[in-house]
């Protein structure tokens, strides 16, 4: 095999790779020989088939076959032999074969480039702390008691009014007609649930036990199809008036939401608190630690993934622009195309430099994503997508792009984790409004020698929009309520 090297310029390499006619011959006929010894051919006992005659009936796939894995073959032995460390798939080409002749081809990549890490120790970062907030842990409780809370008889009969609950029968009716569902008999309704249609409730406010009457309603437009927007008429008698018993606190109370005892159930609702914010605070922390990564090392980046991530990125901003303008940051809606291209290239160069830097740090640490951690991932994502859970899994185990992707990130994290244990991280405490009022960390620093170019590691730009900070502080109180039993 003859290498020539025709391209050495930057990160990129290029190779012309002959291999010679006698060599490709040779490889021919040891396939031929091997497959003579189990052939099967009308006339001949198996393996007793000339090499001559199988050469003649199936020398043109065989010659496919040998040119494939000898091409697969030597150049992966010119990526040792040079010491090569391509950064994504080679391109091969071959330019010249005919039968009886040599094989050319030629190998263009782009190398992995040298990169020289920073001392992590010397890393200062900050994290901030959102203890468990005691008057928020105590609003949870009383939520999750309010969905608890019984009720008993009314000692007398009084008017009906918000907050008691009603045993009614009702008979509702669209044109005079009875409808499908619209009927019960001893329904027990909490005036001012907003269980019902809207304007029933309000209806049976300042009526008593015993009466008879109609209430008078429209279904709204989102209702089922055959009776949204429809007017009805419900034919109510109320058979009993019960008043709601508040809940008392207590372990009982505890042990029917899941935990041990009342301490124990704050306590659950403390540690799903900080949970839930401490998976926004670790964000900013990443956000903050891959910031300081990307200023503190400066390399050649190869053109041709900056090129690939710009792409997908255009791509992706296009397809928004075109089927939800409304999700485009308004900011960006005046820009030219030459500038959100300028913008994006930044972005994308950005993300290929952390990718690769991520990759080395990985590299030399010597830190892998085993099995089963892609195994727990791949489950994970099984288990959004019920009755699904077979192809989900297939999916994975058949695409190895799919499966690369699946694991990039969780090196990513891996990575990170490993930084920040090794780097200066102090802690800040601070409330919940505290945190959400913090700015952003900073948009990235245009690197001056690389103009050109700029970043893609997956989750590495991680920006949280206002609307996501007011869903994190609005959804910790919920959260935590819908967790309650999952610690035990």
């Amino acid at each position: 095999m003859q290498v020539i090297e025709t391209n050495n310029e930057g990160l990129e390499r290029a190779y012309k790779v002959i291999v010679s006619a006698p060599d490709i011959e040779e490889k021919i006929n040891t396939r031929l020989t091997q497959i003579a010894q189990t052939a099967n051919m009308p006339g001949f006992r198996p393996g007793k088939v000339p090499v001559s005659l199988l050469k003649k009936t199936h020398g043109q796939a065989i010659m496919g076959e040998v040119l494939e894995k000898t091409v697969n073959e030597s150049s992966q032995q010119v990526m040792v032999e040079k010491e090569l460390r391509p950064v994504s798939q080679p391109k091969i080409e071959i330019e010249k074969f005919d039968e009886g002749s040599d094989l050319e081809y030629s190998i263009q990549l782009e190398v992995f480039p040298e990169i020289v890490l920073t001392d992590f120790s010397q890393l200062k970062l900050e994290r901030v702390k959102v203890p468990a907030d005691e008057k928020q842990v105590d609003e949870m409780i009383s939520q999750m008691a309010s969905g608890q809370k019984d009720s008993k008889p009314a000692e007398k009969n009084r008017p009906i009014s918000s907050g008691d609950v009603v045993v009614i029968d009702f008979t509702g009716s669209v044109d005079g007609e009875e409808f499908s569902g619209g009927q019960s008999e001893d329904y027990s309704l909490e005036i001012g649930s907003g269980s019902f249609i809207p304007g029933f409730e309000e209806q049976l406010i300042g009526k008593e036990v015993g009466g008879e009457f109609d209430v008078n309603v429209t279904f709204p437009d989102e209702y089922a199809k055959e009776l949204a927007g429809k007017d009805a008429v419900f034919a109510v008698k109320i058979k009993e008036l019960r008043e709601t018993v508040p809940v008392a606190l207590d372990d009982e109370f505890a042990k029917k939401m899941g935990a041990e005892n009342l301490e124990d159930l704050k306590a659950k609702l403390r540690e799903n608190q900080e949970a839930e914010v401490g998976q926004y605070t670790r964000m900013r922390a990443k956000r903050e630690l891959l910031d300081v990564l990307d200023e503190t090392h400066d390399f050649e980046l190869p053109e041709g993934l900056i090129q690939a991530e710009f792409d997908t990125v255009w791509h992706q901003f296009e397809h928004q622009r075109k089927e939800h303008p409304e999700k485009i940051e308004e900011e960006d809606k005046d820009k030219t195309d030459e500038d959100l291209k300028e913008e994006y290239r930044e972005i994308s160069a950005r993300r290929v430099r952390l990718a690769l830097l991520l990759a080395e740090i990985g590299r030399v640490n010597e830190i892998m994503v085993t099995p089963d951690e892609v195994n727990r991932a791949i489950m994970q994502e099984a288990q959004q997508h019920k009755g699904q859970e077979k192809e989900v899994f297939d999916y994975y185990k058949n695409n190895p792009d799919a499966m690369q992707a699946m694991q990039s990130p969780l090196l990513e994290d891996k990575v990170v984790d490993f930084i920040l244990e090794l780097a200066d991280v102090s802690e800040k405490l601070a409330t919940l409004e505290e945190l959400m009022a913090l700015p952003e960390p900073k948009k990235p620093i245009k690197k001056k020698k690389t103009a050109k170019s700029k970043p893609k590691v997956g989750s590495s730009e991680i920006k949280v929009p206002a609307k996501k900070k007011a869903t994190i502080k609005k959804n910790v109180a919920a959260k935590a309520a819908d967790n309650k039993g999952d610690k035990e």
